[in-house]
């Protein structure tokens, strides 16, 4: 692949340096290697419909508010490269809105699917106001569902709604949320699966979720289908619950069929925005989210060319300098 950007330009400009480090801003030696404003999110295109006569699918990608740290929880720029990539499937028609939640409403009507990639649990946006009520219309005629990495958190008196629509939750009293090298194995004969190759990367990969039924094991969790799965440290099961599990292959992202045939998708990782630099990672996503909106996931994998300056796109201001963000290396 050819790169606007060479990987070796990046790394020179993570070492250029200013004197005197500018907050919010990056420094004249790295805007020459970039070509462009890290933090200049005007161009992403927000709300655009398909035109009338659009015969395909329709998702809605909906990205959440600033959250955590430079380079984590880049919920904007992680959300405009998913569009991006989704744009290299003819016949699909992804739609951005940002902040949590859509002004309108509407934009809703006629998914074929609906991605939330934003902060969860009490702050969880789905779960203000009436808005499950709401979202609750759009899965009883066949929606999608897809939730990623803290998005599939949720309160149990929540959860025990979303459990229904994606077939395990994040469950605070049981869950656990380390740091750790998932090192991907094996991958399911599962459409998601196609194009895939084993990988292994270092993400905020969240286990031992909450599975409908109640179930202890994602074995016996009825219509869910493991997608990644790996074998934590046992010194990383930081709830009582992960701790009677020692040894225990654990369920990272997983597939769901509901009885309506609308589907479903969690994904515990996207803590670091590198590793959208992951062909594996950022295509086994690609291939759910389309899997999720009924649509064909190509035999060799959804096609998701992805430039690496372009991980430097689109970003949040946060309190901190700028660093570059470089893909992830190979796992020897």
């Amino acid at each position: 692949m050819l790169w606007r950007t060479s990987l070796a330009s990046l790394i020179f400009a993570v070492g250029a340096t200013a004197a005197e480090p500018v907050k919010n801003a990056a420094t004249p030696e790295q805007l020459k290697v970039l070509g462009f404003d890290p933090f200049d999110q005007s161009k992403v295109a927000l709300g655009v419909e398909a035109p009338a006569d659009f015969k395909g699918k329709k998702i809605v990608l909906v990205a959440g508010s600033k959250s955590h740290g430079p380079g984590d929880h880049e919920f904007f720029a992680g959300t405009a490269l998913l569009m991006n990539l989704l744009k290299q499937t003819p016949g699909v028609w992804p739609v951005m809105v940002r902040d949590g939640w859509p002004k309108d409403e509407k934009v809703f009507d006629g998914a074929a699917a609906l991605v939330f990639y934003m902060d969860g649990r009490g702050g969880h946006p789905v779960v203000q106001k009436d808005r499950l009520k709401l979202l609750q219309k759009h899965i009883d005629a066949g929606a999608g569902w897809v939730n990623m990495h803290y998005a599939v958190d949720y309160d149990p008196k929540h959860g025990d709604t979303v459990v229904s629509w994606m077939g395990g939750y994040y469950d605070p009293r049981v869950s656990t949320n380390p740091h750790w090298d998932a090192n991907i194995r094996t991958l399911p004969k599962h459409p998601i699966a196609r194009g895939v190759k084993p990988f292994e990367i270092n993400d905020e990969w969240y286990f031992n979720m909450h599975w409908i039924g109640d179930r202890a094991d994602v074995k016996d969790a009825k219509n869910v289908t493991p997608i990644l799965q790996a074998l934590p440290p046992d010194d990383k099961r930081g709830t009582a619950d992960a701790k009677k599990h020692l040894g225990r292959i654990e369920t990272l992202a997983w597939a769901y069929e509901r009885e309506n045939k609308g589907r479903a998708f969690g994904f515990t990782g996207g803590h670091n925005h590198r590793n959208w630099g992951d062909e594996n990672f950022r295509r086994t996503v690609v291939n759910a989210i389309l899997w999720s909106a009924n649509a064909e996931v190509p035999d060799a994998g959804a096609k998701v060319d992805l430039d690496p300056v372009d991980l430097n796109r689109n970003l949040d201001k946060k309190d901190q300098p700028f660093k570059m963000i470089l893909p992830p290396t190979a796992k020897k």
